[in-house]
């Protein structure tokens, strides 16, 4: 998996975003870069994925989850709308597929705060102001090879920046990785 740049237009802003895509093969190409990513996130730290059904957002999340040291594998929460795992950090997984109507009702400023780090499937379905500092994960299925899959990544504000120069060979990796 070797990022190429591509510069993409922030879709909230008019500003440019940095941002990277990477190719993955193989799923366990795919879980391999959330384990990456585990390694740099911290509390508070919010990931916004989007993608169609079957795109990898769960086989991302599992590679999270995995480098989390979660002790239960990471399952799709898409009936129960949130799985959490206490691992070395707490991580939370959200599923917003079936959620409808008025997020605010269901509590999302309590669920997504400073002392856990929050992974969201279907996350266009979220206020903007969530993803607003974030790293922004959008999987594509590429149509000639069943198992590949494009994965751009968009930082949004500080906190996806140092994720995404972390991914891609910055210099913003925590002290101690």
């Amino acid at each position: 998996m070797k990022p190429r740049p591509s510069p993409q237009l922030n879709r909230e802003a008019d500003t440019d975003q940095p941002s990277s895509t990477l190719t993955t093969r193989a799923a366990s190409e795919t879980r391999q870069l959330g384990r990456s990513l585990a390694a740099l996130v911290q509390p508070g730290d919010i990931l916004c994925l989007r993608g169609e059904l079957g795109a990898g957002k769960t086989t991302f999340i599992q590679g999270l989850a995995e480098g989390l040291d979660a002790p239960e594998p990471a399952t799709s929460p898409s009936f129960t709308f949130l799985h959490e795992h206490r691992g070395r950090l707490l991580f939370r997984h959200l599923d917003l597929y079936r959620v409808r109507g008025d997020l605010t009702e269901i509590g999302l400023d309590d669920i997504i705060g400073d002392e856990a780090v929050v992974a969201v499937e279907w996350s266009e379905r979220l206020p903007a102001r969530f993803c607003r500092d974030a790293l922004e994960i959008e999987i594509e299925m590429a149509l000639e090879e069943e198992d590949t899959r494009q994965i751009t990544l968009r930082a949004q504000g500080p906190r996806g920046a140092r994720m995404l120069r972390g991914l891609t060979g910055g210099s913003d990796a925590p002290p101690g990785h």
